[in-house]
């Protein structure tokens, strides 16, 4: 059931949280599947329903930083500049967890990914629950990430208890995460905070888009990732398009296809269009989605992992 996030529709969520039951609910990033990160039992069902492999980990959302400390076993100086800097914000922080975190939120590993999101209709949400809410995006595993309600209610339907309506999601791609566990600071997702900003903040940040064995210290580390059901292909200036009825999204170099748009030269406003675009040419029955590879620099490390996930063959 989809609900306009009016104040009581949020209530009625934070009742369906604490009593074990999942929400839908728009983040700045993407729609997230939330569940009370404290009761084992929603927190497998958020797997069951999203046919979650027990090797990606969950990212616990709360609304303040006092609660983000008490998830923690250790909360690093730099975590705390970090938090400073981005929360409310599309940041993402790993650190040790702490004891009473269950380790399925974070798939047997001793840390855990914590956020504060920025987006109005989640914070309520966090402060009627009174709970913290784990919650990955509200979509099929490995699928394209929701960024509305409807895109919600396409892909899981009845199998959410709610989910709250609050618009299109401003950012548009998962959050940054970084891992403050461990001898050096790792970025292990790319986000619309850069690696750049995460270094002007806090120092060095390595990264490695290398799949680790085993548990994922973060999620979206498969390498198949955020894809939608139309076979997408990445591009390049010398390739020429697919055979069929082609899809085809571009910043520098423009081809004749049935569709042809060209997207934003910023980064930021990329983001924000990237994913409705697929979900809009998703529902269009197109052969394939043809992508240019997205320009160079840092600023374009978020929109790059997303497509070349999203375009990975299995």
């Amino acid at each position: 059931m989809i609900a306009r996030a009016t104040t009581e529709a949020i209530r009625q969520a934070a009742d369906i949280l604490r009593r074990g039951g999942i929400v839908a609910f728009p983040t700045e990033t993407v729609y997230g599947l939330g569940a009370n990160a404290l009761d084992v039992g929603a927190v497998q069902r958020v797997y069951e329903v999203k046919g979650r492999p027990s090797t990606s980990p969950l990212i616990v959302h709360t609304d303040c930083l006092a609660r983000a400390r008490g998830l923690a076993e250790q909360w690093p100086e730099e975590a705390e500049r970090l938090a400073e800097k981005f929360w409310p914000g599309p940041l993402t922080i790993v650190v040790a967890k702490a004891r009473h975190v269950p380790h399925q939120v974070t798939a047997g590993l001793p840390t855990v990914g914590i956020r504060i999101p920025r987006n109005a209709i989640a914070l309520e949400l966090l402060r009627a629950a009174q709970v913290p809410v784990a919650a990955p995006s509200a979509n099929p595993f490995s699928q394209l990430s929701p960024v509305t309600a409807a895109h919600v209610e396409e892909a899981l339907g009845a199998q959410v208890d709610l989910i709250l309506d609050g618009g299109g999601c401003e950012v548009g791609l998962e959050s940054t995460v970084v891992s403050l566990v461990g001898p050096s600071v790792r970025l292990l997702r790319p986000g619309m905070i850069s690696r750049a900003e995460l270094e002007a903040t806090i120092g060095p940040v390595e990264f490695s888009q290398s799949p680790p064995e085993g548990a994922h210290p973060a999620p979206g580390m498969h390498p198949r990732h955020y894809s939608p059901r139309t076979p997408l292909l990445l591009i390049d200036a010398t390739a020429g398009l697919p055979p069929g009825r082609v899809a085809y999204l571009w910043w520098r170099n423009e081809r004749a296809a049935v569709y042809s748009l060209r997207l934003p030269a910023d980064p930021v406003r990329c983001a924000s269009l990237l994913y409705h675009t697929l979900h809009e040419l998703d529902r269009d029955h197109f052969d394939a989605i043809a992508v240019e590879t997205p320009p160079e620099g840092i600023e374009w490390e978020a929109i790059r992992d997303r497509l070349q996930r999203a375009a990975h063959r299995i």
